[in-house]
């Protein structure tokens, strides 16, 4: 079943013969279904046995594509493809690396590579501890570089190929609206996730040219195991009630409430989908309107 949801105007000119002989030009307006169908796209989703990254695998899933679920823990994989949609008899399977140690993920990927192609990838993986950067160390910034950077750039080239041989690929990093604004109490963060929203950037100006997009979504504070360490580890500091530090960070939401993995989902899935064919090399906040920059 295709997913054509939404309408786009369409503008068409007829021309026709008026009593005198002219022809006269004749604007018509029509309506063409916009295209999120995903029916025969095949999806790797990074870091996607919980939070946003499942969330978007099931909802790339529901679109019509096939999802490979990828992250280090094969039981928390497992549980989590049973539960995405097969009503279009897509074919989900899993893959298993550890993010935090490229070697790993280059050897799976590189050999999983061979034998499976990709139209879609989501980069995705769980964000750098909490902390002012003035107490980071050398061995906190390399860590969280390999983690984000360089396993990117891994997974990218690895699956670059195949999206070149179809005509159509989609690049997407879920990285922090701190690519923004950066965010309190959150440096080696900040500093890692700039220097991902760069390195796309540059691989969107070098990868336009055979129809593959490449797009950073950043989520504002969303429900999440990270949203909620977070807090704790600032409760521990404050020694303020949680409650109290979530009812300060809300009202620094002008929507006024934490988002859901699922909102982060749909802005995902939009840019995935041919509807998107034209947007590249973008940072979108998916924030409520936190983020204090135009």
């Amino acid at each position: 079943m295709s997913v054509n949801l939404h309408f786009s105007f369409i503008r068409e000119e007829m021309t026709i013969s008026a009593n005198n002989g002219q022809k006269i030009q004749q604007i018509c307006l029509g309506l063409r279904p916009m295209n999120l169908s995903l029916e025969g796209k095949k999806a790797l989703v990074c870091g996607s046995s919980q939070g946003i990254g499942f969330a978007v695998a099931e909802q790339l899933a529901l679109m019509g594509a096939h999802c490979t679920l990828f992250a280090r823990n094969k039981q928390s994989l497992e549980e989590a493809v049973a539960r995405l949609d097969i009503s279009l008899r897509q074919q989900h399977q899993v893959l298993v690396a550890d993010f935090s140690n490229p070697d790993n993920v280059k050897l799976v990927l590189n050999e999983w590579a061979k034998e499976n192609h990709v139209h879609i990838l989501v980069n995705n993986s769980g964000g750098p501890p909490s902390g002012p950067i003035t107490e980071a160390r050398d061995i906190d910034f390399l860590a969280a570089f390999n983690q984000h950077l360089i396993c990117n750039h891994i997974i990218t080239l690895a699956v670059m190929d195949s999206m070149k041989e179809a005509g159509f690929g989609r690049i997407i990093n879920i990285i922090s609206t701190s690519v923004k604004v950066p965010l309190k109490n959150l440096g080696v963060s900040n500093t890692i996730r700039g220097a991902v929203a760069s390195w796309a950037k540059t691989m969107a100006n070098e990868l336009g040219q055979f129809n593959i997009t490449v797009n950073n979504v950043l989520p504002g504070a969303t429900r999440t195991n990270r949203l909620k360490n977070i807090i704790e580890k600032s409760a521990e500091k404050t020694k303020l009630a949680e409650s109290v530090l979530e009812e300060q960070m809300i009202q620094e939401i002008p929507a006024r409430r934490f988002g859901e993995p699922e909102e982060i989902a749909a802005m995902v899935a939009f840019l995935a989908s041919p509807a998107a064919a034209y947007v590249n090399g973008t940072s979108i906040p998916v924030d409520g309107g936190r983020t204090g920059s135009i």
